[in-house]
This record gives C-alpha cells, sequence and structure tokens, in this order.
C-alpha cells in the first residue's frame, strides 16, 4: 500500500537543512503518510556509510540487518527528542508509515525522534547532547 499526502511539503527547516511541513492540521492519530522503501540487501548495509544516503537511511529488518531508503519525503522528516509524529517500519509491505501522535497546526515542522520512539533521549549519531 502507498499513500501521499498532499498537505506536505518540503521547505528549509530551523533544525536543519530541509524538512518536511504541514500545510494543513492534522490531528493526533493521523497517518501523516505512508512511504515506500528500497531495501538494500546486507552486504550493501556497511558501504552505505562510505556515501551520501549515511544520514538518510532506516536499519531494516526484524534483525536490522538490512537498511533501506524511504521514498516519498520519509528521508527527509528531521529528529526531535519533542516529535509530533512517529515512524513505524512495516517489514511485510516494505512501508515506512508515519502518524501524527500531537496535533500539528498548518506550517508546523513534523519530526520524529529518529532513535523511534518518541521519549528515547539517547543521543543520535549527529548530537551528541541528548
Amino acid at each position: 500500500m502507498s499513500q501521499r499526502n498532499p498537505h506536505l511539503y518540503i521547505t528549509i527547516s530551523d533544525l536543519h537543512g530541509r524538512g518536511v511541513f504541514a500545510s494543513k492540521n492534522i490531528e493526533k492519530g493521523e497517518i501523516i503518510e505512508i512511504c515506500p522503501v528500497l531495501v538494500l540487501p546486507p552486504e550493501e548495509l556497511d558501504t552505505i556509510h562510505n556515501t551520501y544516503l549515511h544520514d538518510f537511511y532506516f536499519l531494516w529488518g526484524e534483525k536490522e540487518d538490512r537498511c533501506a531508503i524511504a521514498l516519498g519525503f520519509g528521508s527527509l522528516y528531521n529528529h526531535s527528542y519533542q516529535p509530533n509524529a512517529i515512524y513505524q517500519a512495516d517489514f511485510d509491505y516494505n512501508t515506512l508509515d508515519i502518524h501524527c501522535i500531537k496535533d500539528i497546526k498548518a506550517g508546523d515542522e513534523i519530526t520524529f525522534n529518529y532513535n523511534g520512539e518518541p521519549n528515547d533521549i539517547t543521543p543520535v549519531w549527529f548530537d551528541k547532547k541528548a
């Protein structure tokens, strides 16, 4: 299944480079986007660390032995320790599903915690201070 929300746009982010923003209000519980992913085989996981895609991939699979690049806007959402969205990997359909966990107003940037859980304050690779 694939779904794209026409009420999303990309623009310059105060957080980092570009980001994904809402052009209309999105309510808690709504699906924001269902992003198909390109899954790379396990032998390419180490290789991706030496490419530009290093900052845009997701670990993939039950054993996290593969990586995936999310299409749509999936790889452009920025990280936050106070996110308004969460991502869920669907390994059966190879999608990354983005869900709203706090009401989002039109014009707000949509963020999720790169650690996977909204309250996980473990420092991510580019932010060694939580």
